[in-house]
């Protein structure tokens, strides 16, 4: 060793030194060649860009302090419980597609992403809409894209079953994005703000966006020779369209589905919205509704909670005749209410059994048809 080499070292101090500094130097270049053997390792190891996204979030608690709101004992369960996890906002992914757009640099290539709200039973709804309106394609030069937003469903074994199901339709059709949250009819508004946060992150330049039910029968093809009508604007500027309400307000009778107590929403009257079962936003309009979202807290109706948005970003919802939410008007009580010649020039008509759904797809995709043009 260099200690034992020096104390040797009577006389011949300078051959020494050169022994020294030699083994000194042979010494250096071997750590440093251990040192890059270590940086190459680590930098092989070092995980993709492209990487899911995977973070689990700490279980979001009770906010006790919701208990001290006025008349809060009165309220029914799930209100409070609404009040309660409020503040929730961010929950564990149990299925991912992060790259269904192609990743984010290349989001800007799916023209049309379909984002249907969909709960784990509903299987029989997912498997139709596969084979029809949500089918993933070409269309007209651009393309088409299907997601599945869902959370969880039942306790114990029951929950695991429908966790299993989704599992294995996600293995076949790669369509579907889970969360591990409660999916009730309270909780749309929590699944639509975890969509827009995987998207923002995912597919933060997808042009065009149909945010429905899956109940809904939507003529994608016609929606994208529609939004293809907007030569001046291919996703970067607002847009919001469907089945416009307005000179609503929250529900205060207790035994309907859309209850909100005045310890939800305060004021009488909503600012105008598109009804939740299907409408069209651009891009661009739903990373701005995403941003502003932070400043709101959560509202039960997913609709209104997004025609709140649009309002505190000064962006104004607009009515498109195609959508149609309530059934179609038919002027005589004789004509068949399934008739395709009824169907085919729509958007969207809610709301379609699966079979019937089935039917009309390819009813009105027939070559054959043939309708008066007054159809």
């Amino acid at each position: 060793t260099i200690k034992n080499i020096w104390s040797k070292c009577n006389k011949n101090i300078n051959g020494c030194l050169c022994i020294i500094v030699t083994l000194y130097k042979c010494r250096l270049e071997k750590v440093q060649n251990k040192s890059k053997l270590v940086d190459d390792v680590i930098q092989t190891n070092l995980p993709s860009t492209t990487s899911p996204y995977i973070y689990s979030w700490p279980k979001c608690q009770q906010n006790m302090s919701a208990a001290n709101i006025t008349n809060f004992n009165s309220l029914p369960g799930h209100i409070q419980d609404f009040l309660y996890y409020r503040h929730c906002r961010h929950f564990p992914m149990l299925l991912d597609i992060p790259d269904k757009c192609g990743g984010s640099n290349r989001s800007a290539e799916v023209f049309l992403l379909l984002v249907i709200k969909s709960s784990p039973g509903n299987y029989d709804r997912r498997e139709v809409l596969r084979k029809t309106w949500a089918e993933e394609r070409l269309h007209n030069g651009v393309w088409i894209r299907t997601l599945f937003i869902s959370g969880t469903t039942g306790t114990g074994f029951e929950k695991e079953r429908m966790n299993k199901l989704l599992e294995m339709e996600q293995h076949e059709n790669n369509d579907i994005l889970q969360w591990d949250f409660n999916d009730t009819f309270y909780n749309l508004t929590l699944k639509q703000i975890l969509f827009l946060e995987w998207m923002e992150r995912n597919c933060p330049h997808v042009h065009f966006i149909l945010n429905g039910d899956d109940d809904v029968l939507a003529n994608t093809d016609n929606m994208v020779e529609y939004l293809q009508h907007f030569k001046n604007n291919v996703g970067q500027k607002h847009l919001f369209t469907g089945y416009l309400l307005e000179n609503t307000g929250p529900i205060r009778s207790p035994y309907s589905k859309y209850y909100v107590p005045v310890q939800v929403q305060e004021s009488d009257s909503y600012p105008p919205y598109c009804s939740g079962g299907g409408f069209l936003l651009s891009g661009y309009t739903a990373l701005i509704i995403y941003t502003v979202s932070h400043s709101i807290p959560l509202h039960p109706i997913d609709d209104a909670y997004f025609g709140l948005c649009l309002a505190e970003a000064r962006l104004q919802p607009e009515s498109h005749a195609g959508v149609k939410l309530s059934g179609l008007y038919l002027s005589s009580s004789k004509a068949d209410g399934y008739d395709p010649c009824f169907y085919r020039g729509t958007l969207l008509v809610h709301r379609f059994l699966s079979a019937h759904m089935y039917l009309m797809w390819h009813q009105i995709h027939d070559p054959n048809l043939k309708c008066s043009s007054s159809d």
